[in-house]
């Protein structure tokens, strides 16, 4: 029997983790990509002759799927991880840290907090019974922030804590996160094993790891959308952008949501519903570069700041992400480059007479993808055997991050090989 042909409509981090899955499950795969770069939201681009990320994209040890994506894509050697969770937090040039104790989990998080500068004793209590009561409770209703009040979190705790860490995570401020998801991460990262929420991201430019995982694959499309797909009895007509067409078996569809719903203009005969129902949530980096060579940190967190967190990329570059970065995103590249560098070299006393060399911004407007209040998210499977559905947006059971999309697209893969009964062999 030959092998099934297989298309793969998108080659992010999802379509990438599908088509690897498929490859191995002894496919025939083909990824089409509109864009010239693999890994979608997660790839690398050159800016005034440096290569960077489109924003920095930190993993956590919990991130199980993502880590075996890399390692199938022979590039375990270019990911970090912390021997433990140890953060420094900075606030107007005071730095305090928190590292994770030898203890039981929540233990191991509470016990450091006790030096923790940023929180006074009252704030340190009622985060304890926050997390105490996260750890117990079970389906949480409502908004984030309406959460934390109901649990007597002062604004000296949201701000000392659960804005850092939280926003960043689903990149949304707190009265527009889904309470339910916040307290999946706050569980998963922080409640389940003390080794759970240890920080860790690529070493290397994150196109590395996509070129490598799209190497053994049958064909890659770059600079290739998909225009159509015509779902017929025996299999998939795939039209391209470019005007060319090919049949396959069956079809991964590893696209955002209203990009799915244009490509697939009946989706709804298959099960596709409310795919204009997402929401938009925007990220921006500001990379800058400083006459003070290598500081004493790989990466910090900042208060009272739209700047969440900064990682040292090498000696003298700095990379500051902004989560729910909001109207910041339409600001043009000197005004927020300058308003940025006010910000960090206020906030760390090493780059009080720092020098800025250069700066440099990426967005993305669409960092991340919100349903809104009724969309129900769907799932791998279609109603259709021969189409399966992909993307971090999907119904992973976890928010939109990058272990959601290699999440969904390993259960696309499973979805067609199981529904199609293809006889294959890892």
């Amino acid at each position: 029997m030959a092998a099934p042909r297989v298309a793969v409509a998108g080659g992010g981090l999802a379509g990438l983790a599908a088509a690897l899955e498929l490859k191995d499950l002894g496919c025939e795969v083909h990824l089409f990509e509109r864009s010239r770069l693999l890994g979608g939201r997660a790839t690398s681009f050159e800016v005034d002759g440096h290569v960077v990320d489109n924003g920095q994209h930190v993993y956590l040890a919990c991130c199980t799927e993502f880590v075996r994506f890399v390692e199938r894509a022979g590039m375990r050697d270019a990911l970090y991880l912390q021997d433990r969770f140890d953060v420094t937090v900075y606030s107007h040039g005071v730095r305090s840290g928190l590292r994770a104790a030898n203890l039981p989990a929540p233990w191991h998080l509470l016990w450091p907090m006790l030096p923790y500068r940023h929180l006074g004793f009252r704030g340190k209590l009622q985060l304890a019974r926050a997390l105490f009561a996260l750890s117990r409770e079970g389906k949480i209703q409502g908004d984030f922030a309406q959460w934390l009040r109901a649990h007597g979190q002062s604004e000296e705790t949201v701000r000392a804590f659960w804005d850092p860490f939280m926003v960043p995570a689903l990149n949304a401020p707190l009265e527009h996160m889904r309470a339910a998801e916040a307290a999946f991460v706050i569980q998963t990262a922080f409640l389940s094993d003390r080794n759970a929420a240890r920080f860790g991201y690529s070493t290397v430019p994150l196109a590395q790891i996509m070129d490598a995982a799209a190497a053994g694959l049958t064909s890659v499309r770059r600079s290739t959308a998909v225009s159509t797909v015509d779902v017929q009895a025996d299999g998939v007509h795939l039209r391209t952008v470019n005007g060319e067409s090919a049949d396959f078996d069956a079809v991964v569809l590893a696209l955002p949501p209203r990009a799915l719903q244009r490509v697939l203009p009946d989706s709804e005969r298959i099960g596709l519903r409310d795919l204009d129902t997402y929401e938009t949530n925007a990220i921006m980096d500001v990379h800058l570069w400083h006459d003070r060579g290598r500081l004493d940190f790989d990466f910090c967190a900042l208060l009272d700041s739209p700047v969440q967190w900064i990682f040292q990329k090498s000696a003298g570059y700095l990379c500051c992400s902004l989560s729910a970065a909001g109207a910041l995103v339409a600001s043009s590249t000197d005004e927020v480059v300058e308003r940025i560098w006010r910000e960090v070299s206020a906030a760390l006393p090493q780059l009080s007479q720092a020098r800025l060399v250069r700066g440099a911004a990426t967005r993305n407007p669409e960092g991340t993808y919100s349903a809104r209040s009724g969309t129900v998210r769907p799932g791998a499977r279609t109603l259709d055997r021969k189409v399966a559905v992909a993307g971090s947006w999907t119904a992973t059971g976890w928010p939109d991050t990058m272990e959601s999309a290699v999440r969904s697209g390993t259960a696309a893969a499973i979805a067609l090989t199981e529904q199609n009964a293809w006889k294959t062999e890892r």
